[in-house]
């Protein structure tokens, strides 16, 4: 047993509001102690180490270091003073929270489940400049979720191309598209020409159909190339951007929410390699973190999944996320909770009953995959939103909706 983690351990302290407070699902390892192994998470992820030092007395070290008051099984509650972290740093926080302590050899799993912020911190960073209530502001839309589409496939289309499909999908009801992930700027298909391209046909479906159109374009890159796509997204007159928040990382994404004080682009994020860190229950980092942290640092709309449809994740654990994104957190506004992920025309009653309507919802084949292309693709997505809002069976109100009938004869309904 190591005893520098013991003093890590204080189970009668009771935080302060000024603490920020982390939960952690942890399985010691073999020869570790529950009560030593949360100590060494304490520990290293704060002023301690595997030895005594000559550089600090030991009390000075423990009380100004994080500390264990509540070890329930496996989950512990750690408090750490508000002292440990450089305000508006996020990258800092999670080289603390969340960097050398899932390496530990007192652990076999650690997964970090949640942060509560204390305000000190929380005021530190910008919050989404938009949010829900911006975003339906900017596109007038009032009470129903927003309807959209990515662009399938993902990569292969030349910039002509590309805005083609945007516009075919636009003309057909859908509210936005956006880019997918792993698109950027390749040699078939140049950022600054799809944006051209793109929103020229944007503004023709804008005149054709008298409602706002919304095209969410990947910026993701180093992070001066990111900073002039984003200006460039602006001069050329577009009001929203999509990032890859994990690939860019903290200081990348932070950086960019700096610079929308003065670009007012709405910030959509894409969460791209987010399972690395969130789909093993035992370890790694639960969404619900990076979630709230995203919306600290500034995303107006986030993905979360959508519980049904291709990817991995639970109804309960995305009911969790929206709760994350909308609840009240301090002064920040609310993010707007993006459902994606294998979606078509007959799960969007089920999403509206499970989440409620400030959602949007992004489908990809099953917009492109419709018998009627893309055009009736959107059609059938924005009249199922209509059955959702209107509490109509869906079956029913698809009967006089050939584009619509078609998409439930494919892939049918889900229900809850």
């Amino acid at each position: 047993m190591n005893k520098e983690y013991l003093p890590y351990v204080s189970l009668g302290y009771r935080p302060s509001k000024s603490d920020l407070i982390c939960k952690f699902y942890f399985e010691p390892a073999k020869d570790s102690s529950h009560t030593e192994a949360a100590g060494a998470i304490a520990a290293e992820s704060s002023t301690g180490t595997w030895t005594e030092l000559t550089t600090i007395k030991r009390e000075t070290r423990v009380n100004l270091g994080a500390k264990v008051f509540e070890i329930n099984n496996n989950t512990c509650k750690i408090a750490y003073p508000a002292e440990l972290f450089e305000p508006g740093n996020m990258p800092q926080i999670f080289s603390s929270i969340a960097g050398n302590i899932f390496g530990m050899k007192e652990i076999n799993n650690l997964r970090l489940l949640d942060i509560d912020f204390p305000k000190k911190i929380a005021d530190s960073f910008k919050g989404p400049l938009y949010g829900i209530q911006g975003v339906r502001k900017l596109t007038g839309i009032k009470k129903r979720p927003l309807v959209g589409t990515i662009i399938k496939p993902k990569l292969g289309l030349n910039e002509k191309q590309h805005a083609k499909v945007a516009y075919e999908a636009w003309v057909g009801g859908l509210d936005a598209v956006k880019d997918d992930e792993n698109l950027s700027s390749q040699p078939f298909n140049n950022f600054y020409k799809r944006v051209d391209e793109t929103l020229k046909m944007k503004r023709k479906a804008e005149k054709e159909t008298g409602e706002h159109k919304v095209y969410m374009c990947n910026v993701t890159a180093e992070t001066k190339e990111m900073l002039k796509r984003a200006k460039y997204l602006k001069d050329s007159g577009n009001d929203y951007l999509m990032v890859d928040i994990l690939t860019v990382g903290w200081a990348g994404l932070q950086t960019l929410r700096d610079e929308m004080d003065r670009l007012k682009l709405v910030m959509h994020g894409h969460r791209a390699m987010h399972a690395a860190l969130t789909r093993n229950p035992k370890h790694g980092i639960a969404m619900d973190v990076i979630a709230k942290a995203s919306r600290l640092v500034g995303l107006d709309q986030l993905h979360i999944g959508a519980g049904i449809g291709k990817m991995e994740g639970d109804v309960k654990e995305v009911q969790e996320l929206v709760h994350v994104c909308e609840d009240k957190l301090y002064n920040v506004k609310p993010t707007f909770a993006v459902c994606s992920g294998g979606l078509y025309p007959g799960t969007i009653p089920a999403l509206v009953k499970l989440y409620g309507k400030d959602i949007i919802i992004q489908a990809g084949g099953g917009v492109h995959g419709n018998p009627f292309g893309t055009r009736g693709g959107a059609t059938a997505m924005r009249d199922a939103v209509d059955a959702a809002m209107s509490g109509k069976n869906i079956y029913d109100y698809a009967k006089n909706k050939k584009e619509l009938k078609a998409a439930l004869d494919k892939w049918g309904a889900a229900h809850v």
